[in-house]
């Protein structure tokens, strides 16, 4: 058997029939990096070999499930803009597409490029006490790694428009009453609610869970299809090289920083 990848922003932990991929950058709120990104396309080719693992529950270590993609790390990097926006997608589409179901387990903040990595994933519960954003115009940049489509399909048309416009923060509710959450628990009992989901898809079998999970993507695909995403590299590029997008990611980098400096934390 092939061995599981070497990885660094993430943990990888198989226990019988179900694995446990948890975001581990904690001092960063398990901001996406690219290398966190390039270790989720690796785990889940990786997946693809285990025949015995059937679920794959897919959390953030410390205080969130991710804050979005690592400002710092894209802003520091000499990387193509665009080759970035593909990374995103690439690994959203790993998610997707990965042999075994997938369980988002998720607390604290779910941002970004971490709401596109959760609505990669087939099944989602939540803490109440959660919080989503999508703030990627106020940053000066569209929502790539084929995001818009994933999010049409799980909020809708309209409350999709709504959300990317606004950039505004929303809570749980809204989004198990759009249908985008499949499960709204407690805090404390996120993890077991979870455990317990994963173990009774576990006790099914393989071919079942596999071929329920591929009609359904592929009626989803129908419905809003991803396959324009790889497109969103250039959109991307585009928007780097809008003055106005510009100034808007400096203003809100800006305001952030200011931000950091009056938390005494």
């Amino acid at each position: 058997m092939t061995p599981p990848p070497h990885l660094s922003a993430l943990t990888l932990t198989v226990d019988g029939a179900i694995a446990r991929l948890t975001l581990h950058r904690p001092d960063r709120l398990n901001a996406l990096s690219r290398v966190m990104l390039g270790e989720i396309i690796e785990t889940c080719r990786w997946l693809g070999g285990r025949r015995d693992v059937k679920v794959v529950i897919v959390a953030g270590s410390g205080r969130a499930f991710s804050a979005g993609f690592d400002l710092e790390d894209f802003a520091g990097s000499s990387a193509d803009p665009g080759e970035t926006a593909d990374l995103g997608r690439l690994a959203a589409e790993a998610l997707t597409a990965v042999r075994q179901l997938t369980i988002a387990s998720i607390h604290g903040h779910c941002v970004g490029g971490g709401l596109v990595l959760a609505s990669a994933c087939d099944l989602r519960v939540a803490a109440a006490s959660a919080t989503f954003a999508i703030p990627e115009l106020d940053l000066g940049i569209p929502l790539t790694w084929g995001g818009i489509p994933r999010l049409v399909r799980e909020f809708g048309p309209a409350l999709t428009k709504e959300l990317v416009l606004t950039c505004r923060t929303f809570g749980p509710e809204l989004a198990a009453s759009a249908g985008f959450l499949n499960r709204v628990v407690d805090d404390p009992q996120r993890a077991q609610v979870v455990d317990d989901l994963a173990a009774e898809l576990a006790r099914k079998p393989a071919f079942g869970l596999r071929v329920t999970k591929e009609q359904v993507n592929a009626a989803a695909e129908d419905m809003a299809s991803t396959s324009r995403a790889s497109g969103d590299r250039d959109v991307l590029v585009a928007a780097l090289a809008d003055p106005e997008s510009r100034q808007a990611a400096l203003d809100y980098l800006a305001a952030r920083s200011r931000r950091a400096g009056d938390d005494p934390a």
